[in-house]
């Protein structure tokens, strides 16, 4: 950016950001770039315009902001105080955990699945990270700046205003974003930038990623990447703590912080900027180097609808056909994730009709995104990966590409012996998968790559952060190098890399469950009873001399035979045990199929229907 006059900063009430959401999500839907370019307020001799709002204006906030009492809401952080708050509903703050995020209901709707995420829940998780946050960054004298953005659910809002009285109540300085993306968030806490307020110590993302219109949840980051599992129990833990301790005249002195003190920052210039200039130094700083490129995005009404008009444009590519780029939170086309199959139909439907060289497609807050070429083959999953690896291994010949524990033996002898590369498989969850790349690199192993094959991917030169745009960048920059040196043929440059890719003629996920009220558990744990289920499979198989082991194995149950393989896992979360299939046709992955569920019989406490239709049905 160049002059001051050119970043928008501004000081405005929780309340004017619900009114300016509004008004920004109805120029978004008539401009997808509207809400990365709004100027609302003026700058009046070099300095930021601030604004006031009258007295009565407080005392008639929007619906939006209606009083606790009647909506049995909370809208400010907790201070010492005699005056305990009326019709705070008792929260089990620990099941809000998903591992290294918080999900849960923020909108009612859905039968069975009551409001868990409310306000004043969000609004404690909130002032939970400041007092967390605080204590990492030992701050004495420097007052602490969190970022805050959102991605298109009809709950953010209603969210980012919750969180933004839980740090300004904690005594912290809050920047808003509004709709924003998850990568966009962790860099705003490197970015070096005084105007755009930027490094933020801490940042958080409002997001619940491709799960329904009802979810909602958090990311967290700081400068050292996204917060861990241990982390978030320690976050959640004293969020429980403070939402017992609200009190009346605490919540209205963190309400009165909020309105005086929350910023907004249009960041998202300064992250799609970054994503630019990063595509012009592969190509030798051309000034356009998509030039001619038919490229269409699909960002299921999500946030990644900045792509087109933000990044792929600047750089010269033709975008028209490009699909469902204003944000929705009610999702109306397809689920915004690249894994589902309706959503890969949609982006390929969009390249064939419009003759592209290119399609691309993210999920809701983009840190996970896809390709398709110009012939309709998909670059995702196990595709994805070899693209990827690729990619980075002729950038660093030899080094490690970690994965999750899905991903198919050809990969492993892709990247092995046709890319000159190691094959690192290891667990589910990109945080695992990310962690396991670092851990390699502070061995002495090396490792630029860490990806899952639901379209989760770090590379080490992002500072191992998933970010499905700057993944997309990487096959950007493919383009435009091979452009520049003179090769052409459009898309074909990537799909030629994936010469040599041995992939499956049948694949299949079950999801077995576990009956948590089965008179097998014992009162015990889902979690240990998938433990014995997985310990009886592996003695199992050794009674199958065509059957073999994987000799190196970081989660469940992992065997090949009859051409394929399967892998039997517990889930991360849920009493749930997924069982992956992959063979060169259905009725060998039949037969793999049939020795699970031989194995399985004795355990009653196991829904085996999936299993069962599957290998009947054959």
């Amino acid at each position: 950016m160049e002059a001051m006059s050119g970043k928008i900063v501004e000081n405005v009430t929780v309340s004017q950001c619900y009114q300016l959401s509004r008004k920004f999500d109805n120029q978004y839907r008539r401009d997808p770039c509207a809400p990365f370019m709004r100027k609302v307020l003026p700058l009046q001799k070099g300095k930021l315009a601030w604004t006031a709002i009258h007295s009565m204006q407080l005392r008639n906030l929007s619906k939006y902001q209606s009083s606790f009492v009647k909506r049995r809401t909370i809208h400010c952080n907790a201070a010492a105080s005699t005056t305990a708050v009326p019709y705070l509903e008792k929260v089990d703050f620990l099941k809000l955990q998903n591992g290294s995020d918080i999900r849960g209901v923020a909108v009612a709707g859905v039968e069975g699945e009551p409001i868990n995420l409310t306000e004043p829940v969000a609004e404690a998780i909130a002032a939970g990270f400041a007092a967390w946050l605080a204590e990492k960054k030992k701050a004495d004298s420097k007052r602490l700046r969190v970022s805050v953005g959102h991605d298109s659910r009809i709950s953010a809002q209603q969210l980012e205003d919750a969180i933004s009285r839980g740090i300004a109540g904690a005594g912290l300085d809050v920047v808003q974003y509004g709709l924003a993306s998850t990568p966009a968030m962790f860099n705003s806490t490197i970015t070096e930038d005084d105007g755009f307020l930027c490094p933020a110590d801490g940042a958080i993302m409002i997001t619940a990623s491709h799960l329904p219109y009802n979810r909602n949840g958090f990311k967290f980051f700081t400068n050292a990447g996204g917060l861990g599992k241990a982390d978030i129990k320690n976050i959640l833990e004293r969020a429980a703590d403070i939402y017992n301790k609200f009190t009346v005249e605490g919540l209205t002195s963190s309400k009165e912080k909020a309105l005086a003190s929350v910023k907004r920052v249009d960041y998202m210039n300064v992250y799609t900027s970054d994503l630019v200039k990063a595509v012009h130094k592969a190509a030798g700083n051309i000034e356009k180097p998509l030039e001619r490129f038919h490229i269409v995005v699909d960002a299921g009404n999500g946030a990644g609808g900045f792509f087109a008009a933000k990044v792929l444009e600047p750089l010269g590519a033709v975008t028209s056909g490009s699909q469902f780029l204003e944000p929705d939170g009610m999702f109306p086309n397809h689920i915004p994730n690249p894994e589902d199959k309706a959503a890969m139909k949609a982006i390929t439907q969009a390249v064939l009709d419009n003759k592209a060289d290119l399609g691309i497609i993210f999920d809701t807050d983009v840190d996970r995104s896809a390709a398709v070429d110009s012939s309709g083959n998909e670059f995702n999953r196990n595709r994805l990966i070899a693209l990827m690896s690729a990619i980075v291994l002729e950038e660093h010949p030899g080094t490690t590409i970690v994965t999750d524990s899905v991903t198919s033996d050809g990969l492993t002898t892709f990247i092995e012996q046709k890319l000159g590369g190691k094959h690192h498989r290891f667990k589910r969850g990109y945080k695992n998968v990310i962690d396991e790349a670092i851990r390699l690199n502070s061995l002495g192993e090396e490792s630029h790559l860490a990806i899952e094959t639901s379209g989760h991917g770090a590379l080490k030169e992002n500072h191992w952060l998933d970010d499905g745009a700057y993944l997309m960048v990487k096959t950007l920059n493919k383009l435009a190098s091979a452009r520049a040196s003179g090769h052409g043929g459009g898309s074909k440059v990537l799909t030629d890399l994936l010469e040599g890719l041995e992939e499956p003629g049948f694949s299949v996920e079950l999801r077995l469950k576990i009956n948590q009220s089965h008179q097998d558990l014992k009162g015990g744990s889902f979690r240990d009873y998938g433990e014995a289920v997985l310990k009886h499979l592996g003695n199992y198989i050794e009674l199958y001399p065509k059957l073999k082991k994987a000799p190196v194995n970081h989660e469940g149950v992992r065997v090949s035979g009859y051409g394929g393989w399967f892998l039997l896992r517990l889930s991360l979360h849920d009493p749930v045990l997924p069982l992956n299939i992959e063979a060169p046709s259905k009725s060998d992955a039949v037969l793999l199929g049939n020795v699970v569920r031989a194995a399985l019989t004795e355990f009653s406490a196991l829904d085996t229907s999936s299993l069962d239709k599957f290998v009947q049905a054959s």
